[in-house]
């Protein structure tokens, strides 16, 4: 754990007690404060008591004493209005903040050795995970101990305390950077930016704007790592590559730069000092399918070159990327049928990564829509045999899908389970893919994308074992 010593003998409030509050409450009573915590699950607040928080209503907190406030990431901090809570703290003089910053305060960003990078923070909407992921896998296959949390994994004061060869690999949400303002990361890394989450940023604009916040903030003589293909991280790097210079580094995919990173036709070239050397064939990472990947990985060889100076030891260490859970994972196999998790497709953009992997997609999708629908999803429609729809965006999405692919409203993920694996049982293609690729957020029918690919992987695991039974 690390402990935060930021508020050492101060009133702190904490609100919305998921894992990040949780883990904020251990970190800052360890470090001397007193807390005040409150959460809607009953659960989570008596946990939070037998930690050591004062459980009440924020109503009827010390607001004269408290000074900050300790805010879940899922709780609004400016749209469509900021909670009551937020009002509350800002009308006190409290900070309002998250876990990233105070984990900012604790662990100083300062090179003391020579070549070391203690902070490497990944944003982006889509492939942040798999980047940050891959970027700890490479760190620690090449000898550097490495610490993979923030949105991902561990809350990010769980992570053990620096060591002093210690490099931390944070994935940075949106929302987290909005209550991160100290976070100064010695490498940032921008994957992409695409509509989603606006219902909590009020506009694309603004979206864009936050996500490029993180890199703004980056230290002085750190690095920024931008992928350069849509319009929006373009623009970014343009805006940073003026200020930092050779420090910005662009990445791109099916597009021959002069000077950064890229693949094409699925190898991946460093042409970090303007001449371009082939770093290795993106196939022997056989956990990294589709062009996304190829994103993934050409980002993430960006994001440790500064710390490996071996372009072999990075090419071998992303062909060795056991994959992520929920993330286009194989999870079973029965006869001809795979089953294809990919539940973190929770906007069209990144179920369209999935769908674009495979032929013959039997496709589950649905559950609490995001803004602009998955019209653009149509494109694939030559690789959809029928669709399986469940959750609040069925009905939507059936009126999109009508005139071009077959579908049913399934309702739920175990009716379409069913009905995917029976079609495409007897569909007599040679390879069928029931992929759960939801291009929707969970919170409608699950605790999260986690939960719903869990019951997903369980619903194949259960299949396979009765399939496994019948044939011996």
């Amino acid at each position: 754990m690390i402990v935060s010593r930021a508020f050492v003998g101060c009133d702190v409030g904490v609100f919305g007690l998921a894992r990040s509050g949780l883990s904020a409450i251990a970190s800052l009573k360890a470090g001397g404060a007193r807390i005040h915590a409150w959460d809607e699950s009953e659960k989570a607040r008596a946990e939070a008591g037998e930690n050591g928080a004062v459980v009440a209503p924020f109503a009827s907190w010390p607001w004269e004493r408290i000074k900050a406030l300790v805010l879940s990431p899922g709780i609004p901090l400016t749209n469509p209005k900021p909670h009551d809570v937020v009002i509350a703290a800002r009308k006190a003089g409290a900070e309002v903040i998250g876990d990233i910053e105070l984990f900012a305060r604790e662990v100083r960003p300062e090179r003391t050795q020579p070549g070391r990078v203690p902070v490497i923070a990944v944003t982006g909407t889509n492939g942040k995970s798999t980047t940050t992921a891959l970027i700890g896998h490479i760190l620690v296959s090449c000898g550097f101990p490495a610490q993979v949390g923030g949105n991902i994994g561990k809350p990010t004061l769980d992570l053990a305390a620096p060591n002093g060869r210690t490099i931390y690999v944070l994935e940075i949400s949106s929302y987290q950077i909005d209550l991160a303002p100290g976070l100064a990361p010695d490498i940032a890394v921008l994957t992409n930016i695409s509509p989603d989450h606006l219902e909590r940023h009020g506009s694309f604009a603004h979206y864009a704007t936050v996500k490029a916040r993180l890199l703004e903030q980056a230290s002085a003589e750190g690095d920024v790592v931008i992928g350069v293909d849509d319009s929006s991280s373009a623009a970014i790097y343009s805006r940073l590559a003026l200020r930092r210079r050779e420090q910005a580094i662009p990445v791109s995919i099916g597009k021959v730069l002069g000077r950064g990173v890229f693949a094409v036709d699925g190898t991946l070239y460093d042409a970090w000092n303007g001449r371009a050397s082939k770093v290795m064939d993106l196939s022997r990472a056989t956990h990294l399918p589709g062009m996304h990947n190829w994103q993934n990985a050409a980002l993430a060889y960006a994001a440790v070159k500064p710390i490996i100076q071996d372009p072999r030891a990075i090419a071998s260490a992303i062909a060795s990327f056991p994959g992520l859970a929920h993330r286009i994972e194989e999870v079973a196999r029965v006869g001809s049928v795979r089953f294809i998790n990919d539940s973190k497709a929770t906007n069209a953009d990144a179920a369209g990564r999935a769908l674009a992997c495979f032929n013959d997609i039997f496709w589950i999708a649905g559950g609490r829509p995001k803004e602009g629908g998955i019209d653009s999803l149509l494109a694939h429609a030559p690789r959809i045999r029928k669709a399986y729809l469940i959750g609040e965006a069925a009905g939507d999405f059936a009126r999109t899908l009508e005139p071009h692919i077959p579908f049913e409203k399934s309702g739920t993920l175990e009716t379409a389970f069913a009905s995917a694996f029976a079609d495409a049982s007897r569909s007599g293609a040679a390879a069928p893919v029931v992929l759960l690729s939801p291009a929707c957020a969970s919170f409608d029918q699950f605790r999260d994308f986690e939960d719903r690919g869990e019951r997903f992987r369980a619903l194949a695991d259960k299949l396979a074992r009765f399939a496994q039974k019948e044939a011996s």
